[in-house]
């Protein structure tokens, strides 16, 4: 277990031999330092996130004493609001009734709606790039594509969105192993400010209803009270945040990954077909959420040994993405990759629900860089973020030759 050191930068620039060691060890693995069982292999970590004697939270079925636990400390009760009524923190039946209304904003027909205004953003945001010569990716492409999306579906106006990803990243800290005091307070402050912006804009469009998604969620709750106002603040929050947080990291860690492959890069150049695999085999190759927690409901066994209730399980999606039981030669980047079942979505009542406008997003802002930028090469070595659940960089400098 030595190799597994989550807060190690040199475990967190590179975990992907470090899994090859824990998948050999076994199918389940305590880890005192963070108190959770570790499940490394992708047959598991796809079943465990499909079996209901687990769950998001364990609230629904015990309280904490109950369960083995200890309640949050009371001065991080706005972050635990916030987070702990979003569908990802809830299991059924708030989580199916939130999750049906939300849904219906994600439709296939609705999403490919969406299309042409990614991509003419897209090809904005690259030709902005182009003509500075370069820059930084994550910054100048990878941020604001997403992050304006997702905000024009909620319909957060233009002049506030900058307001959201410093919010957003506050509030991801305390999804990191033994998030520290100071990230809490930063999340508890973020959690404050965020929910009372929201508070203002659902006001705002309780008064004035459009075409947004805060007004259609804002329509089922006056119509027949099914979602609170805390509720709705809570969904605005985590669809903002998985909105493109996972996106950001995505396209960062996917186009670093490519330069350091340039014969891949050199291939998906040379045919832009390739662009809906490239974004799949990226999405496995360096997942961007490197681990996903259950609690355990009831107790399980894996391959003999017994997880019991109250504990708490990480599924660790990027070794799964990289077991050769299921990926050919799995430490190879392959674009024609064609058998890619990752699970960087996740998988069962968790799966997802953004998906799909995430894969459009990743292959608008591909297809424009590889249309607009073909000479676009790394400027200098980027610094990784020291996160390990959450994978991205700090940067990505680019330059035109």
């Amino acid at each position: 277990m030595v190799a597994f050191d989550p807060w190690d930068p040199a475990f967190v620039a590179d975990p992907y031999p470090a899994y090859a060691e824990l998948r050999a060890q076994g199918r389940v693995r305590y880890f005192e330092a963070t108190d959770q069982w570790l499940v490394p292999h992708h047959a598991d970590v796809s079943a465990l996130l499909r079996d209901r004697r687990l769950g998001r939270t364990y609230l629904h079925r015990y309280a904490h004493e109950e369960f083995g636990r200890t309640a949050p400390p009371p001065e991080h009760e706005p972050f635990h609001t916030l987070n702990d009524h979003g569908m990802l923190d809830l299991e059924p039946p708030d989580h199916t009734r939130i999750r049906r209304l939300v849904s219906k904003a994600f439709t296939p027909r609705t999403v490919e709606r969406l299309r042409p205004y990614v991509e003419r953003l897209a090809g904005e945001l690259v030709e902005g790039l182009r003509e500075r010569g370069g820059g930084d990716l994550l910054t100048d492409v990878a941020e604001p594509l997403p992050v304006a999306v997702i905000a024009e579906m909620l319909g957060v106006p233009e002049g506030d969105r900058h307001l959201l990803r410093p919010w957003s990243a506050a509030i991801c800290g305390m999804y990191e192993l033994n998030p520290s005091e100071e990230t809490a307070e930063r999340a508890v402050r973020a959690s404050v400010e965020f929910s009372d912006y929201l508070r203002g804009l659902i006001a705002a469009r309780r008064a004035e209803p459009g075409e947004d998604l805060i007004s259609g969620l804002i329509a089922a709750h006056d119509e027949d009270d099914r979602l609170t106002e805390q509720e709705m603040i809570s969904t605005a929050v985590l669809l903002l945040n998985a909105g493109h947080e996972a996106t950001v990291n995505a396209t960062v860690n996917g186009w670093y990954a490519l330069f350091r492959h340039p014969g891949q890069l050199a291939a998906l150049r040379a045919d832009h077909a390739l662009v809906p695999s490239a974004v799949e085999e990226l999405m496995r190759y360096d997942t961007p959420l490197q681990l996903f927690e259950r609690w355990v409901l009831e107790d399980i066994e894996i391959d003999g040994t017994t997880v019991p209730k109250g504990a708490e399980v990480a599924l660790l999606f990027g070794s799964a993405n990289h077991d050769p039981a299921v990926f050919t030669d799995p430490e190879r980047l392959d674009l024609t990759r064609a058998d890619n079942p990752h699970i960087s979505f996740s998988a069962g009542i968790h799966y997802c629900i953004g998906a799909p406008l995430a894969r459009i997003e990743l292959a608008a802002s591909m297809t424009a860089l590889l249309t607009k930028t073909p000479t676009l090469t790394l400027a200098a070595n980027p610094a990784r973020k020291p996160n390990f659940v959450i994978r991205g960089l700090e940067g990505l400098p680019v330059e035109l030759r």
